[in-house]
């Protein structure tokens, strides 16, 4: 795809994107090795982001009419700042579209929101040994949390401490 860079236009997600957004998500899946738990469907992420108080927002990264990019984000609070702040869930570039600035156009609209509404922070997670991903991420000037593991309870643990 030869798509000159200052062809994308950064955009808030709607309706008509969710079904591409899926498929990126899938793609995604498939290139982390992790396919098989990428289980959401399009009705699902609808869902999500059209809701009459949606918790979950997107922007898209558009390059005439077509989606090369998505964010999916959501707030979150800091006790500490004493601020709310976004927390990226993912951020998704087609492969052919990345080293051309799709990605950091993505992340600097979700920092423009947040320096727009006062947010304290834009907060991200990067799997381990994801070096392309870890070198975008020092580009743009983020910082790696060393001192802080991720950790997460779902499936069977979850039901269990919820005592079900």
């Amino acid at each position: 795809m030869n798509i000159p860079a200052d062809s994308i236009t950064v955009r808030q997600v709607t309706p008509g994107d969710v079904r591409r957004i899926n498929e990126l998500i899938r793609m995604l899946a498939e290139h982390q090795r992790a396919a098989d738990q990428a289980v959401a469907t399009a009705d699902d992420l609808h869902a999500a982001l059209f809701a009459s108080h949606p918790s979950l927002f997107g922007h898209v990264a558009d390059c005439g009419g077509y989606v090369v990019g998505f964010t999916l984000w959501f707030l979150s609070y800091s006790t500490w700042v004493g601020k709310h702040g976004i927390h990226l869930e993912d951020i998704c570039v087609m492969p052919e579209m990345r080293g051309r600035g799709v990605g950091r156009a993505l992340l600097a609209e979700l920092a423009s929101i947040c320096v727009q509404r006062g947010y304290g922070r834009l907060d991200w997670s990067v799997l381990r040994g994801n070096e392309s991903a870890i070198g975008f991420c020092q580009s743009v000037g983020a910082e790696a949390m060393p001192e802080w593991n991720a950790y997460r309870l779902s499936g069977r643990s979850l039901a269990d401490l919820a005592g079900k």
